[in-house]
Order: C-alpha cells, then sequence, then structure tokens
C-alpha cells in the first residue's frame, strides 16, 4: 500500500486508526484533512479553529475531543459543529411565516441580554420534537470545524499531525470513550442503535402533544409580533415616497430616511428629464431663438424710448457765455 503524504494541497493528512467490529474484524486506517479554517464571512474564532474534512461517519464531539487529546494533550478542546448541524435549522423560529422572518429581522427588537436568548432557547427547546435516532451518522466525507482554546494549539495540533507521519504512530479512534459511563457515554451502534430508534419512533403521546402546543404558541406569538410592526409601518411611505395601503399589513414599507432620499432622487430624475426633453425637436429650438431674439428687441426698443423720455425732461443745455 503506498503510503499518504503528510500534505495534500492546504490540508494536512491526519491518519487514525479504526479500531474493528464484529461485521469487520481488521483495523484500518481512515485518513482526516485538516487546515486552518477560512470561512468566506471571517468570524471572531478564526484563527482558533479548525476545518476539518472527510470526517467518519459514526464522529461525534466526543470522538473528536478524544482525538486531539491525544495528539495535544486534555484542555485545548472546546467545541465541534458538523456540516449536518451548521445547514440544518438550529432554531424552530426559522420555520416561522416568511413575512414574519423578513419583519422581525428588519425591525424586531434585537435580543442582546442573556436572558433573552436563554428565554428564546427554552421556547425553541420546548416546541422541537423529540428526536428518534439516539446517536446521528454523518455524511460520508462530511465536514467539521473544530474550536481549540487558542491559536497556539492550532500550531501545535499541526506540529503533531507533520510529526505523526514520521513516527507512524497513529491515534485510535474512539479510544477512552468506552469506559465512559452515565449521560457522557455516546450510544452504540449496530442492532442497538436500530432498536432504539424503532423505541424512540414511537414517542409518549403527551410529549408529543406538548411539542406540538409549545410549536404552536411560538408560531402565534411570532405572527402578532410581526402584526404590531406591520401596524405601526403601515402608514409609512415607502422606497418611491408613496403610501401602500395593504390588507393586514404583511409588507413591511421602507423607513422614512429612506423614503426621503427615493423621493429627492426621484425629482431630480424628473427634473433632468424635462431638462433634457425642452429641445428634443429642431423647430423647438428654432422657436426658441426667436422667442430670445424678440426679447433683445423688445428690450432694447424700451431702453430707447426711456432714454429719449429723460432728454426731453431735461431739455436743452445751452452752455454760458
Amino acid at each position: 500500500m503506498t503510503p499518504c503524504p503528510p500534505t495534500i494541497g492546504d490540508f494536512s493528512v491526519l491518519p487514525v486508526s479504526i479500531p474493528p467490529v464484529p461485521s469487520f474484524p481488521r483495523s484500518v486506517l481512515h485518513y482526516l484533512y485538516v487546515r486552518r479554517n477560512t470561512p468566506k464571512i471571517p468570524t471572531p474564532d478564526d484563527e482558533r479553529s479548525l476545518f476539518l474534512t472527510n470526517v467518519p461517519v459514526d464522529s461525534t464531539e466526543l470522538h473528536l475531543r478524544s482525538l486531539f487529546t491525544a495528539l495535544v494533550g486534555a484542555g485545548r478542546f472546546e467545541s465541534a459543529t458538523f456540516e449536518d448541524e451548521r445547514k440544518a435549522p438550529n432554531s424552530v423560529s426559522d420555520a416561522q411565516p416568511l413575512h414574519a422572518a423578513r419583519l422581525l429581522a428588519a425591525h424586531g427588537k434585537k435580543r442582546k441580554r442573556e436572558d433573552e436568548e436563554a428565554e428564546r432557547a427554552r421556547e425553541d427547546a420546548a416546541a422541537r420534537l423529540p428526536s428518534t435516532w439516539s446517536r446521528p451518522l454523518r455524511r460520508s466525507g462530511s465536514t467539521a470545524v473544530v474550536l481549540l482554546a487558542d491559536e497556539k494549539s492550532v500550531e501545535q495540533v499541526l506540529k503533531a499531525v507533520a510529526k505523526m507521519h514520521k513516527t507512524k504512530k497513529y491515534p485510535a479512534w474512539g479510544a477512552g470513550l468506552e469506559n465512559v459511563t452515565g449521560a457522557k457515554a455516546v450510544p452504540p451502534l449496530g442492532s442497538v442503535w436500530l432498536r432504539a430508534h424503532n423505541r424512540l419512533s414511537y414517542a409518549d403521546k403527551d410529549v408529543v402533544q406538548a411539542a406540538v402546543d409549545a410549536f404552536s404558541e411560538l408560531f402565534g406569538k411570532r405572527e402578532r409580533e410581526a402584526a404590531e410592526i406591520a401596524k405601526r409601518l403601515r402608514n409609512e411611505p415607502d422606497e418611491d415616497g408613496f403610501v401602500t395601503v395593504t390588507k393586514g399589513g404583511r409588507n413591511a414599507p421602507a423607513k422614512m430616511r429612506e423614503a426621503e432620499e427615493a423621493k429627492m432622487k426621484m425629482i431630480e430624475r424628473a427634473e433632468k428629464k424635462k431638462a433634457e426633453m425642452a429641445d428634443f425637436y429642431q423647430f423647438q429650438l428654432r422657436e426658441r431663438k426667436k422667442e430670445e431674439q424678440a426679447e433683445l428687441v423688445k428690450q432694447f426698443e424700451e431702453d430707447r424710448q426711456r432714454l429719449s423720455a429723460m432728454r426731453e425732461k431735461r431739455g436743452k443745455f445751452v452752455p454760458e457765455a
């Protein structure tokens, strides 16, 4: 078997040893690809995070914590976010009506206090239906973002990965997790996992009813908040400076400042268009020149008559001998 190179492009290759299982009683190497996290939209934590791709399908946060502990020791790993968790809606509030989402995003109250964020998290948790799986499986070749303690930890991980290719001592996937018990234990896979899924698929009726009631209440709350905002904004002008009368006020008007700016731009465009159209035809240009000449002649005659009247009023001047 040809050995894998230590790096491929910007990625460092991290081999891990997958222990044997009853369905495949042989240890194999699995290759993760690691690099510094450089998302398209930067975040404050990019300098101390790593981007992983080709994570095993049975990956959990505990698996990655065990892996990075084996690389750089305990206390460096903080959290992990998987691809399906980033793409999936993280809140039942994402299922609110589209017009309510737009109104609340544009004109809603900004949540800054921690108690308000905690209250929203409790509402979302109460309105979420119970999961039917005791443990998720990842899509083959999926990605994850690992957050470490600091930027120095990122450098230490990359150095440990480079050193591993020289020593050929690869960390075992899930090492030590078999001894974890209680609430922190990783649920098993295989037939136990499928039996748990079959059991969880038939949730208690009271639990499901409570989740549905909480979701309906949260849905109605978002609707009422959007209706109050729409009622307040219904008589404000839109981007063209006009007030649009809507039944129910589902479309949010523009802010007053934006409406005034749009109105001034509209007036300027109209005046510019009027000036451009003033001499659009040739006969209009000739007529305008004739009018200007006639006005000059008229002013000349008026000035000449005024001068003559002043001379007659003054009379002839006879100098003394």
